[in-house]
């Protein structure tokens, strides 16, 4: 137990580590924060969830993500979709199946992943979440038109990208 608080701090430290370094050089603190788990993890090994939280692990990941999802939803503006709706369709319907195509097609034969593994993926990259795109918004300084769209079409692609995801899987 005592393991999995020393792995909990290592993790937390390396979150606020990558987040002050994202504010204090002005980058986008969702690229620091997956380069360090990427370093913690697959390259230093200091962390492996699997050995490091067993049982702990699923619903850490569920409430995490539960977490997540609540905050995004948190920071919503209902209004603006009104003005905005018909750029988001026009950026969602083709958007969505054309990234799912050319994603899976590159995942295979560029990456050389199964098709079904290929199609799974593409599913994942599809979901582009107000979590992700807020930030990275706020350090583009976009003219608000443009980053109104592109937060909706986030917020839009989030659920359809995550349902893919889940059906390809269950499939």
């Amino acid at each position: 137990m005592e393991q999995i608080v020393y792995k909990a701090a290592l993790i937390g430290f390396l979150g606020i580590g990558a987040q002050w370094l994202a504010w204090r050089y002005h980058l986008p603190a969702i690229v620091l924060m997956a380069l360090a788990g990427i370093a913690a993890g697959p390259l230093a090994g200091l962390i492996d969830p699997v050995r490091d939280f067993g049982p702990f692990l699923q619903p850490t990941i569920s409430l995490a993500v539960a977490i997540i999802l609540f905050e995004g939803g948190l920071s919503l503006d209902f209004k603006e979709l009104r003005h905005a709706g018909g750029g988001v369709r026009r950026l969602v319907v083709p958007g969505v199946p054309i990234a799912w195509g050319l994603g899976a097609w590159a995942a295979h034969h560029i990456a050389g992943l199964s098709w079904p593994v290929a199609v799974l993926f593409a599913g994942i990259l599809v979901v582009t979440g107000p979590t992700v795109i807020v930030p990275l918004l706020r350090q583009a300084n976009l003219a608000a038109r443009p980053r109104t769209l592109l937060k909706w079409e986030g917020i839009v692609n989030d659920p359809i990208g995550a349902l893919l995801a889940v059906l390809v899987y269950d499939y």
